[in-house]
């Protein structure tokens, strides 16, 4: 009996000295599944959050995904880090023909950029298209996408959209085709930058000349954004003239023919710089165009960055200023 009961105490004690061993080596085999089930939640709150991106991109700067307007203006922050990597020029077309800001008493929205009918037209960005629709008065067809880094881009007077409503899309896609539907003289892009629905002078961001973004971020401030606008235009716009582009925060939804109210001193600036352009009628050369316009055959080239033996078409713009 004091055999059996010694074999049982010796038996106990080893039992409870051994425990703490049985609990490190059970920690020990715990933590690289810890670590394997960390990584894996990681995985998934990274899909999570790359899945809410697209399904709606900068949700953190839009209180909505509104496919009715083509711009609604909403909070405009002092400040905001504008990410330029990834892009894709929106054609490769090197002419700007219409400066932003200040035209023919109005505000232009965005830049024109010169382009042939059937021309490829692509993302600026990656992103989900919020609008494809036909406005006859203003953009004609157009296309409106959403980009994850707060910009909306928007792609006016095509001929053709290649994309759907609600699409994901990267950029260097096709989206559509250049055209001249709409409100227009002329085949051209009508390509605008929006940042919370306030348009942004796209010569900021964009270099045509060049086929590149200006640099890797752009950021914007309310405080310093006119005086960066009209020396953007200066560098990279048509004529190298700096025009009034002056930042407009509206306070209802715009439209593409909306006009803006300025002081009489704008008004007397934007006369001042007013560039001036001449459409092509059937039967007009360049001799004729420069006989009607005062000027000589040389300057016209010069301005338009063409040679005098260049064909001019029916419709075609062409600056005389």
């Amino acid at each position: 009996m004091i055999k059996k009961l010694k074999t049982f105490v010796i038996l106990t004690v080893a039992t409870i000295c051994s425990l703490p061993m049985m609990g490190q080596d059970l920690l020990a085999r715990q933590a690289p599944i810890d670590r394997k089930m960390k990584a894996v939640d990681s995985m998934a709150l990274h899909r999570l959050i790359q899945a809410e991106s697209y399904d709606s991109p900068a949700a953190d700067l839009y209180n909505d995904w509104n496919n009715r307007y083509a711009h609604q203006a909403s909070v405009l922050p002092d400040t905001f880090r504008i990410n330029l990597k990834n892009f894709c020029m929106p054609t490769t077309s090197r002419v700007i023909t219409s400066n932003f800001g200040a035209r023919w008493g109005r505000q232009h929205k965005g830049l024109d950029v010169k382009v042939y009918i059937g021309d490829t037209i692509r993302a600026a960005f990656s992103g989900k298209v919020r609008i494809v629709r036909y406005e006859g008065k203003g953009y004609g067809k157009y296309v409106v996408i959403r980009h994850n880094n707060g910009l909306e881009t928007i792609y006016g007077h095509m001929s053709k959209q290649l994309v759907t409503e609600d699409q994901d899309v990267r950029a260097g896609d096709p989206i559509g085709l250049g055209g001249n539907t709409g409100r227009s003289t002329g085949s051209h892009l009508h390509f605008e930058t929006r940042l919370c629905g306030i348009a942004l002078n796209p010569a900021l961001m964009f270099d045509f000349k060049n086929q590149d973004v200006v640099d890797d971020y752009y950021v914007f401030r309310k405080s310093t954004y006119n005086r960066e606008s009209a020396e953007a235009t200066r560098l990279r716009g048509v004529g190298g003239v700096a025009v009034s582009g002056d930042l407009d925060i509206p306070m209802a939804r715009q439209s593409y023919a909306s006009t803006s109210s300025s002081s009489s001193s704008s008004t007397k600036s934007v006369k001042t710089h007013t560039t001036r352009f001449h459409k092509v009628s059937k039967g007009e050369t360049l001799s004729s165009i420069a006989k009607k316009r005062g000027m000589s055959v040389s300057a016209i080239c010069k301005l338009n960055h063409i040679k005098s033996n260049t064909k001019i078409r029916p419709g075609q713009i062409l600056r005389y200023n």
